[in-house]
Parts: structure tokens; sequence; C-alpha cells
């Protein structure tokens, strides 16, 4: 019963309140700052939210701060180092979408055309016969 949504590939869970209860299925309004902080709006009211990454990775702090974990969170962070980083694919990947190309019979390139290149012969030739 977790209100969740993403956001810029992050999840977004909203605390459970009692105004937060009747949002099943509303539009919130998400404010990103330059700064980097996020505000999530309802009708002017600020909600109380958590975060969590979807490509999140283990980091050296966490090893370290974590005594009990440690040997778990290093174990981790060496098979998060050994697999590629996760690519994010776009609309048209995901869909498949694959361009065409030109459309065929333009030619837009007309300097390597054979035949506009031995028509400028043939006009230079004639202007050096007619001098």
């Amino acid at each position: 019963s977790q209100l969740t949504f993403s956001f810029e590939r992050q999840r977004i869970m909203l605390e459970e309140t009692e105004v937060t209860r009747g949002l099943v299925g509303r539009y919130v309004e998400t404010y990103a700052y330059a700064d980097g902080r996020l505000d999530v709006r309802w009708k002017g009211h600020s909600l109380p939210y958590k975060t969590f990454d979807k490509d999140q990775r283990v980091t050296h702090a966490a090893i370290t701060e974590n005594k009990r974990l440690g040997d778990v969170l290093a174990y981790i962070k060496e098979r998060q180092e050994q697999l590629p980083a996760p690519k994010v694919r776009t609309n048209s990947e995901k869909n498949g979408y694959t361009p065409r190309g030109r459309k065929p019979g333009r030619k837009t390139d007309f300097m390597n055309d054979p035949a506009v290149i031995a028509r400028r012969r043939q006009a230079l030739s004639d202007l050096d016969a007619a001098e």
C-alpha cells in the first residue's frame, strides 16, 4: 500500500500520512531545483517522501560505515564492478525504431555525381577550346 512514482530514473516513495492515503491515482507536482533538491507537492502542500535510486551502487564509504555488513557489502561492490554500468535506453531503442535512411532517387551530393563531373569537364574543355 506504498504510493510510488518514477522521476528521473529514481523511485519516489511517498510516506504514508492522512493526506497521501487519498492520493491513489491522482497527479502530484514535482519541483526539481538547481541544487539537486526535489519537492513533491499536492495542492500546494509539501509531501514527505523517500527516494530509491534504481542505478545505485555500493560505495566504499558504505562498507567502512557498517562493521557487521562490511564483508557482504565488499562482496556486493566487487560483483557490481565486474558488471558493466546499466545502459539507459532511449524511447526509440525501447520501441525498436530504426531510421530508414534517405528517400531513394534523391541525390544531394552533386560534387561526386559522375554525370555532373562529366558535364563540368566538358564545359571546361569547351571554354579552353573557345579561347
